[in-house]
């Protein structure tokens, strides 16, 4: 059949070790280039993984390669102009999260995908967990009934990254939109992604580059000047137009135990998607349901996949559009904006 032709920008982490793999295994796209600022990097994991064209930039891969689509694996600070100039070009983009780096730059992002008519996806991989589908599913179907509260925790006790993540002019920030986003992510989705209406938070630099021994780190490469500037935890309430609320916490660094769940509660039934757990009542009785679904999926397989089928078929509606990663960007800027303001933040003010 025919194969999605990607153009693939960043040879770090997330590409070398996530989305390249996936490709290897998709039956319906694979990438024939991929260009990093580091030639030499572009290099060696082209041959790597056996992609034929090699650049050293995102502007000359997009102007010279024979592709169909991007695929961001940048750096935060660059999701934005790799992605206009990939409209602007005509090419459909998939884009690791988060979108951009603030509220600015994600609104000039819509505005180039929906002017040039492209496809977009963002890449936010719990979505294609089985966990998460079943659940959804559910939430599709009615068997959850009214979703009106959620409660979700990353909380690494020691985990802060090394290199660009820390530095804010890269990154745009710490756990909240490294880490945190794919919780928060994870129940907005499963409360069927209502508008974020306010934001009230906190952001917390309490720990620090810290010299903990006996832990594990993981390395990013380093930003230019590389500063320490980001936070370490984080925490808040998210309201939206439906009257549902999200309680959400994310830690690099914190005094407390590792965890990560999630927790939402509808008027028929409730349940945690670690365990995949559901809360509800038979036959006028609690019941307590453990559901065992196959959670080996390639989550990073599925994602690709998905978003190439929707380009091969020339279908706008991924499980990730353009409209749901703003509305996703205006809850991390909320965030960041109530915690510096002190205040909590009325979306559209």
């Amino acid at each position: 059949m025919e194969k999605l032709k990607i153009g693939v920008v960043g040879a770090g982490n997330i590409a070398k070790n996530a989305h390249l793999p996936a490709y290897q295994k998709c039956y319906n796209c694979k990438p024939v280039a991929i260009c990093d600022l580091d030639f030499e990097r572009a290099k060696r994991v082209a041959e790597q993984y056996g992609i034929p064209e090699v650049y050293a930039s995102a502007e000359e891969m997009i102007a010279k390669a024979d592709i169909d689509a991007v695929d961001i694996c940048t750096w935060n600070n660059a999701h934005a102009p790799v992605l206009i100039a990939a409209a602007n070009a005509g090419k459909h983009v998939i884009c690791e999260k988060p979108l951009a780096m603030n509220l600015s730059d994600a609104l000039l992002m819509e505005k180039a995908v929906k002017e040039n008519g492209i496809i977009f996806m963002l890449a936010v991989p719990s979505r294609f967990g089985y966990e998460n589908m079943y659940l959804r599913d559910m939430y599709d179907n009615g068997e959850l009934g009214e979703v009106y509260y959620a409660k979700t925790s990353y909380i690494r006790r020691r985990g802060t990254p090394l290199g660009w993540f820390t530095d804010k002019k890269t990154s745009g920030g710490g756990p909240i939109i490294d880490i945190g986003v794919h919780r928060i992510d994870a129940a907005w989705y499963l409360m069927g992604t209502p508008k974020p209406t306010r934001v009230s938070a906190n952001v917390f630099t309490k720990i620090g580059d810290y010299q903990t021994k006996g832990v594990g780190r993981w390395h990013g490469i380093s930003a230019p000047d590389n500063q320490f500037d980001t936070e370490d935890s984080g925490t808040g309430v998210i309201h939206f137009e439906n009257g549902a609320s999200m309680v959400f916490e994310a830690s690099w660094a914190i005094n407390a135990p590792d965890k990560s769940e999630t927790l939402i509660c509808g008027t028929k039934a409730g349940a945690t998607v670690e365990p995949l757990v559901i809360y509800g009542e038979r036959n006028q009785y609690l019941s307590d349901d453990k559901v065992t679904v196959n959670n080996t999926n390639d989550k990073f397989k599925l994602e690709l996949e998905h978003f190439a089928d929707c380009v091969l078929r020339g279908d706008h509606n991924t499980k990730y559009p353009i409209e749901q990663a703003v509305d996703m960007q205006r809850m991390l800027q909320a965030i960041y904006d109530s915690a510096a303001e002190g205040r909590e933040i009325v979306l559209g003010e």
